[in-house]
C-alpha cells in the first residue's frame, strides 16, 4: 500500500463518502522520463530552473540533517499532480506556488497534489521542508560519511536520496546552497561563496553556481576541514579542501591543480565554471568523483605510497576533464555515458604518457585486446547494460572508461589529429552549459570530417563485436571467457 500523508489519507476519506460529488485522488504512482538505464528517474511535466537547498547540520554524521528545498520551475505540460525525486527524508510540509498542498509517496517519487489544474507554461514554486538522512547502505549513494562529517556522492542516480529534485542530468539548473552547522566546522559547497554569517554557537555558509548543474554533480562538504586558495589560468579562483590536520602533507599533490588546469585548456579550450578544486575526503571511498568545481576523492588516494606519481596526477586530470565532459556537457541519458568516461579516459591516458606512464597506443591496444569480452559483459559503449540489482554503481564498467576512450582512438585514426582536435574543441563550445548525446556527437564529427560518419561510429559505438581499427590491422581482440 502507498505510504500516504495523514492529510492525504484524511482527504481521500472524505472524498470516498461522497462519490457522486467527485471522485478520490487515485494514489501516487512515480513517472520517470523514461530514461533506459533508469525508468523512473527524473520527471515529465517541468523544467527546473533554479534550487535554493538550505541544510542544517547538528554536529552529527548519523543523525538526519533539517532541510528546506525550494525549486523554481516551469511547467512544461498541464500538471494535476507533480513529481519528485526524493527517498530517505521525511517530508514535513510541501507548498506549491505559496498554498500548502497533500502529498503523498511511492517507491522513490515525492507526489504533490497541486492547488488546481496547471496549464503549460507557468512558474511553479515547490518548497519542501524534509529530513536528509545521511544513513544509507550498500552503494545507493548520497552523503558520504566522513571522519569529521559529511561530503556528497550523488552519481548516477542518488541526489534524491539528499534533497527532492527532478534527479536526471537532462534538467539543468542553477543551485544556491545554504548550509549551517557548528561554528568549528567548516562548510563549502559547488560554485561560489556568497555570504557566511555566524549566530549562535553556528555558522551559515551560502554558495552559489554561476552555471547550470545536473544534480547528480552537486557537491556539498561538512567537516574539521582547511580551505587552500590559489590561482588558475586567467585569475581562475582555485580552492581546495582537505581534512585540516593532513593539509601540509597533501599540499605537494593539490599544488599541481593549476598546471592541469593549464594542460587542458591547451587541448580543449577555457575551463567552463567559475572556480574548481579538490575536495578531500577523510573515508575510505574507492572511488574518485566529478562533482561540479570541486572534484571529491578519499585521502588515501594521495597517501597511498603504491601509487606512483603519474597515475596519480592522471587520475586528477581524469576528474578534471570531466569538468568539460559531463559537467559542462552533460549526457541527454545515461546511455550516453560514454562521452563522459570515454572522454575523461583520453586525457587521463594522454597525461599519463607524458608523466611517465604508459604509452596511448599501448593503453589503447591493450584495451582493443579487451574490447570484445567487454563489450559481452556490459554491452557495446553507447549501449551499456543497466547496473546488476543491488549494485547501482556496476553500471560504470570497463566498456565506457577505456572503452570509451577507444572509439576516440579509432575515431582519431580515421578522420586525423588536426580534425579531432578540432572536434573536441568544437564539441565542448557548441554544448557548453547544456546537455548532448551520442547522435549529436556522431553529426558533429560528421560535419567536422566532411563526411558521413554514422556507419563507421555506428560500429564502434554500438556493435557487439569490436570493428578493425584503423591503421593498425595487426590489431585483434582476445576471445571473451
Amino acid at each position: 500500500m502507498p505510504l500516504l500523508t495523514r492529510r492525504l489519507r484524511c482527504a481521500l476519506l472524505a472524498t470516498a463518502s461522497a462519490t457522486l460529488v467527485a471522485a478520490a485522488l487515485p494514489a501516487p504512482e512515480p513517472l520517470g522520463i523514461g530514461d533506459r538505464l533508469f525508468p523512473e528517474l527524473g520527471n515529465p511535466g517541468y523544467d527546473v530552473l533554479a534550487y535554493d537547498i538550505a541544510l542544517t547540520y547538528h554536529g552529527s554524521n548519523t543523525e538526519p540533517l533539517d532541510a528546506v528545498t525550494t525549486i523554481r520551475a516551469r511547467t512544461t505540460a498541464p500538471l494535476d499532480r507533480i513529481n519528485l525525486d526524493f527517498a530517505r527524508g521525511a517530508v514535513q510540509d510541501v507548498e506549491v506556488n505559496g498554498q500548502s498542498v497533500d502529498f503523498g509517496s511511492e517507491r522513490e517519487d515525492l507526489v504533490l497534489q497541486a492547488p488546481r489544474r496547471l496549464p503549460a507554461g507557468v512558474p511553479l514554486n515547490i518548497t519542501v521542508r524534509h529530513t536528509s538522512d545521511p544513513r544509507g547502505s550498500g552503494d545507493d549513494g548520497g552523503w558520504v560519511r566522513t571522519a569529521d562529517g559529511l561530503a556528497m556522492a550523488n552519481q548516477a542516480d542518488a541526489a534524491h536520496r539528499v534533497f527532492p529534485s527532478n534527479d536526471h542530468p537532462s534538467d539543468k539548473a542553477y543551485f544556491t546552497f545554504r548550509i549551517t552547522a557548528p561554528h568549528r566546522l567548516t562548510a563549502v559547497a559547488a560554485g561560489l561563496p556568497v555570504k557566511k554569517a555566524r549566530h549562535g554557537s553556528s555558522t551559515t555558509w551560502t554558495y552559489r553556481t554561476e552555471h547550470p548543474m545536473a544534480t547528480e554533480l552537486a557537491q556539498v562538504s561538512i567537516g574539521s576541514s582547511a580551505v587552500a586558495h590559489r590561482t588558475g589560468p586567467h585569475g581562475l579562483p582555485v580552492r581546495d579542501v582537505v581534512p585540516a590536520a593532513d593539509r601540509e602533507k597533501l599540499e605537494p599533490w593539490l599544488e599541481r591543480t593549476p598546471a592541469h588546469l593549464e594542460w587542458m585548456e591547451q587541448r580543449v579550450g577555457r575551463y567552463p565554471f567559475e572556480t574548481y578544486g579538490v575536495l578531500v575526503a577523510d573515508s575510505p571511498i574507492g572511488f574518485a568523483l566529478e562533482t561540479q568545481t570541486l572534484s571529491l576523492f578519499g585521502k588515501t588516494f594521495f597517501t597511498e605510497p603504491a601509487y606512483p606519481r603519474w597515475y596519480v596526477d592522471s587520475v586528477m586530470v581524469h576528474e578534471l576533464a570531466h569538468q568539460w565532459f559531463g559537467n559542462s556537457v552533460s549526457p541527454a541519458s545515461w546511455s550516453d555515458l560514454w562521452l563522459n568516461e570515454g572522454h575523461a579516459t583520453w586525457y587521463e591516458a594522454r597525461y599519463a604518457e607524458e608523466g611517465g606512464g604508459p604509452t596511448l597506443e599501448r593503453r589503447m591496444r591493450e584495451a582493443y585486446k579487451l574490447s570484445d569480452g567487454w563489450r559481452a559483459d556490459g554491452g557495446p559503449p553507447a549501449h551499456p547494460h543497466g547496473p546488476a540489482p543491488g549494485q547501482k554503481l556496476s553500471l560504470f564498467r570497463p566498456v565506457v572508461y577505456d572503452g570509451g576512450a577507444l572509439v576516440l582512438y579509432a575515431l582519431r585514426q580515421e578522420i586525423g589529429a588536426r580534425a579531432f582536435d578540432r572536434l573536441e574543441r568544437t564539441w565542448v563550445r557548441a554544448h557548453r552549459d547544456s546537455t548532448a548525446s551520442t547522435a549529436d556527437f556522431t553529426r558533429l564529427a560528421s560535419g567536422i570530417a566532411g563526411r558521413d560518419l554514422t556507419a563507421f561510429l555506428d560500429g564502434w559505438l554500438y556493435g557487439k563485436k569490436t570493428p578493425p581499427m584503423p591503421g593498425h590491422p595487426d590489431w585483434s581482440s582476445a576471445k571473451p571467457a
